[in-house]
């Protein structure tokens, strides 16, 4: 005899796996349960001689530095960090995606990370510090809600929702992720 917790559960089932969802469950951003191996392609090995411990995301190498330090200090250390580094700067949704995967793999307990952007003389206009063109964003809901106040004018990743940006003071102490154009190297070692 089919009780009615059994026939909810059989249904269930018939509908996870009928529609192919039981594939895609650990898709999404639960902070304390998402295996990332599953939900997410880390990004491949930077081919660039001497920073192959860095990964390639777009036309850059990336790298995840776990050493909280001040927007400004987060900035400086990508400079010395590799030639032409600067704090990342997202382009693309797949990027954002690749930038969580890296996080999440190499501090999984504490995801909050500068990016490289920043609200330019409380102008609520924002920019990348290594000067590329502000074409992409994903916000959390509400955000950025402090532009025109000075407060916070620095970009961080993942503090309300997982993979969405937030404005934040610059001197709040973050881990941060550098980046260097590819392409880069190449003329450094022309010269």
């Amino acid at each position: 005899m089919w009780t009615s917790g059994s026939i909810r559960f059989v249904l269930l089932m018939t509908l996870l796996f009928e529609s192919g969802s039981f594939l895609t469950m650990e898709r999404g951003f639960d902070v304390d349960h998402t295996n990332v191996t599953s939900w997410c392609n880390m990004p491949k090995a930077c081919d660039e001689h001497g920073f192959t411990d860095w990964f390639k995301v777009g036309r850059f190498c990336v790298k995840y530095f776990k050493n909280p330090v001040n927007f400004t200090e987060a900035e400086f250390k990508c400079r010395s960090k590799a030639p032409g580094a600067h704090l990342v700067s997202v382009h693309k949704k797949k990027e954002n995606d690749y930038l969580l995967c890296l996080v999440k793999k190499f501090n999984p307990s504490s995801l909050r990370f500068w990016l490289g952007g920043f609200e330019f003389f409380k102008s609520g206009k924002f920019f990348w510090m290594d000067g590329s063109y502000w074409n992409y964003q994903i916000w959390t809901s509400g955000e950025p809600n402090n532009m025109y106040t000075g407060t916070e004018e620095c970009v961080e990743m993942n503090w309300k929702e997982i993979g969405r940006w937030n404005d934040d003071s610059c001197s709040v102490k973050k881990n941060y992720i550098c980046a260097f154009k590819r392409n880069d190297m190449l003329k450094v070692d022309q010269e």
